[in-house]
């Protein structure tokens, strides 16, 4: 009731997204970076998808959680990438407050789905260093797709909840919200009413759903590691390595930006800071997953080799 006193209680219908601030002369140049990276990441993550799918050497478990990966990385981007591109081209910064939600509400399914299946992915390296003998039992189509639509459906329901406690929030005193996208602080920090049982309510999903993985992919990889320091072979070493290093950069990459954002303190100071790491961690991972993947892994080199050279013999055929 003190935060509703202490408000404006005119109620508002839309959002102004300050982003970057006041861009200036940089604004075209901005907005032709990000509709790069947008087209590289939705381009590349299609490919490895397309790949994945026509090319039956790659359909196997790792490569299915791959796949599911890249479809996730180009939902989250066109989810986030578009409303800020035609922010930058028009210069309209405005949201309307149902259209935030609905921005909020599918970047908080990708994001949960996004870590549940790098654990996924570090359960089915683990499987295949670990307990090689044992993995075409343990880790067959059957489990994959289990554990690939547990991703999905676990985080689909957890943020379904916490957005039904979130639209039961009006929200007043400010349109002026300071991010390039509709994000849980700066939005609830607009909320009439008081929020504690929403953070609550969300600091528990977030933990479930972001520290819990976090801890199962780095004991999966500390076993993994172990299991590859005892490999007597130097070249079974640097094989076994390879297999894993490529999820180890992307896992780097999300897990430092995302707790950097949503555990580093939250002052002013540090409000250009979050933007920056934010956009780490929701455009850029993205558009590392198919560079990562495709440069550093032979079977999807190989895969790509083949189908450009089916291609090219399609051409030159009269």
């Amino acid at each position: 009731m003190e935060k509703m006193e202490g408000k404006n209680q005119t109620l508002i219908t839309e959002f102004i997204l300050l982003g970057f601030g006041d861009v200036g002369d940089l604004q075209p140049l901005l907005f032709l970076l990000f509709l790069v990276i947008y087209i590289v990441t939705a381009s590349g993550n299609t490919l490895i998808i397309a790949l994945i799918v026509t090319d039956q050497h790659l359909q196997i478990p790792m490569y299915y959680l791959l796949g599911n990966l890249s479809c996730l990385e180009t939902c989250l981007s066109s989810v986030l990438l578009p409303r800020l591109l035609a922010s930058l081209l028009t210069g309209d910064r405005t949201i309307s407050v149902n259209g935030c939600m609905v921005q909020f509400y599918f970047f908080a399914i990708m994001s949960t789905t996004e870590s549940l299946l790098l654990t996924a992915m570090s359960y089915d390296r683990y499987l295949a260093i670990c307990n090689p003998l044992h993995y075409p039992v343990l880790m067959n189509g059957r489990v994959c797709c289990q554990l690939a639509a547990g991703s999905w459906l676990s985080s689909l329901t957890t943020c379904s909840v916490g957005m039904v406690l979130t639209i039961r929030h009006t929200f007043c005193d400010s349109k002026e919200m300071d991010h390039f996208f509709c994000d849980f602080a700066p939005l609830i920090k607009l909320a009439c009413e008081d929020t504690q049982i929403l953070q609550l309510a969300t600091f528990v999903i977030a933990t479930l759903w972001t520290f819990v993985p976090c801890i199962l992919t780095l004991t999966s990889y500390g076993f993994i590691i172990s299991t590859i320091l005892k490999i007597p072979s130097s070249i079974g070493r640097k094989k076994a390595f390879s297999t894993c290093s490529s999820h180890l950069i992307m896992l780097a990459v999300f897990y430092v930006t995302v707790i950097t954002v949503y555990v580093a303190p939250t002052g002013n100071s540090s409000k250009l800071l979050n933007k920056i790491f934010s956009v780490f961690y929701t455009v850029l991972t993205p558009l590392l997953n198919p560079i990562v993947y495709c440069l550093r892994n032979k079977e999807i080199n190989e895969s790509l080799k083949k189908a450009v050279r089916k291609l090219l013999d399609l051409r030159d055929k009269p």
